[in-house]
């Protein structure tokens, strides 16, 4: 089987609208051979999908879980029901990857390209606008990855 690499792109003011479909996008891409599963670790759906992976990884071992983080002190502006969120994901993460040492105007989309970079896939809940996500997305496209996008009106249509 062909592994591949998946990664995971969202507004932070999901609040688990998709939740089950994201679920069933995970398990539906690990059977395709996915086992390397990649997040931006931001509040929103980067953490929903972070901890989906995670209850996914409890009965399939071989998944991976990768971080891709903006710089360190990232989190230090998290609610603190988030902030426990992004810690207790973390320290299940397989590896954790700063695109900066600090923050930078420029941090957010080196991030969010270190992300996408490599991955055949991309999942989103994107709605369309201009944002880190609709960047994203469009790196994704730019680099042929497969998007699998659950926001409710799909928006796959982009210009910059």
């Amino acid at each position: 089987m062909n592994t591949f690499i998946v990664a995971f792109t969202g507004h932070r003011s999901y609040q688990h609208e998709v939740a089950v479909e994201l679920d069933n996008s995970i398990v539906e891409l690990y059977n395709e051979g996915a086992r390397t599963f990649r997040v931006g670790m931001a509040e929103g759906f980067d953490l929903a999908a972070a901890e989906a992976i995670i209850r996914l990884r409890s009965t399939h071992d071989d998944i991976r879980l990768e971080a891709y983080i903006p710089y360190p002190t990232f989190a230090n502006n998290f609610s603190a029901t988030n902030a426990i969120r992004y810690g207790a994901i973390i320290a299940q993460c397989d590896s954790v990857t700063y695109a900066m040492s600090g923050y930078h105007s420029s941090v957010f989309m080196l991030r969010n390209d270190m992300l996408v970079d490599g991955a055949s896939v991309v999942v989103a809940w994107w709605n369309g606008s201009r944002s880190g996500t609709g960047y994203t997305v469009g790196r994704a496209r730019s680099n042929k990855s497969r998007i699998v996008n659950l926001y409710p009106q799909a928006q796959l249509e982009i210009t910059f």
